[in-house]
């Protein structure tokens, strides 16, 4: 990313990196549980980039339970640092005629790291519609100006493809707004897709950051918009705009589009800022 977006980022190496395709294959069966070693490439300092641990937690949840109807929301909290060396067990909650809830949870040297909470469900007939909101101006990816990853940025940002979707948020808000895509995401899941790269921006309240300090996601809600998200090339524009910032707290909402500029998924993140 730009400068100022690299200056909370912590140096990783992409030596040996894996792509998600790879990530899901190296996530292996072992009774009641899955096991993951070697997460290479997907590290922010300590811990993994939020969005490749959220998506090896979806994995868990739709191995254990290959029969689920499409995900329609999750809660997601971010406990303590994942490692290259994961594992990973699944639970139903509970499961109806079309809606079931199941928890992940993730596992780092025997401490809990990662909590989940994905919500399936069904379509059914409903009671009313009401269409996804649309961007009414945006700069298309094809048009945008590319965004290099620097040396110093984590090793995930190397994965990716960013481009600059300017404006910078409006009324006074504080956002970051990148066009994103995975360089490497044949075969994916569409809603792993997402989950994957849903958390890749900073918070907006970066741009209100007195100084470089770090920062750290605690948790991520998360609701998609549809069933079946589809985007062209593989582009998804991403926002993250900060609503409230005080006493190193942030309150973030998260917002994806795809190039049609239809709405995709929303989210709400609190963000810890140090420093």
């Amino acid at each position: 990313m730009e400068s100022e977006l690299d200056s909370t980022m912590q140096q990783d190496t992409v030596e040996g990196a894996l792509t998600l395709p790879q990530l899901a294959d190296r996530l292996v069966r072992d009774g009641d549980r899955f096991q993951l070693h070697g997460a290479a490439g997907w590290m922010q300092g300590r811990t993994m980039y939020g969005g490749a641990s959220s998506y090896i937690a979806y994995l868990c949840a739709i191995r254990s339970f290959p029969d689920l109807p499409p995900l329609r929301a999750a809660q997601i909290g971010f406990i303590g640092p994942v490692g290259e060396d994961i594992e990973a067990r699944a639970t139903m909650l509970r499961t109806g005629k079309s809606v079931s809830h199941v928890e992940t949870t993730l596992w780092c040297d025997g401490a809990l790291a990662h909590r989940a909470t994905w919500l399936f469900g069904r379509a059914r007939d409903g009671n009313g519609s009401r269409a996804a909101d649309r961007l009414d101006r945006m700069i298309a990816p094809e048009q945008a100006e590319p965004v290099a990853a620097l040396p110093r940025s984590p090793a995930f940002i190397h994965r990716l493809d960013l481009r600059r979707a300017g404006p910078r948020g409006g009324d006074g808000q504080i956002a970051v707004r990148r066009w994103v895509r995975l360089k490497e995401r044949d075969g994916l899941d569409p809603y792993a897709e997402l989950v994957a790269i849903g958390d890749t921006l900073p918070p907006g309240s970066m741009r209100a950051m007195e100084r470089p300090g770090p920062l750290s996601s605690i948790n991520w809600s998360l609701t998609l918009l549809g069933e079946n998200p589809t985007t062209r090339d593989g582009w998804w524009l991403l926002e993250t705009a900060s609503n409230h910032m005080a006493d190193g707290f942030s309150s973030e909402t998260l917002r994806m589009w795809n190039t049609d500029g239809t709405e995709v998924m929303r989210g709400l993140q609190s963000v810890a800022i140090f420093g």
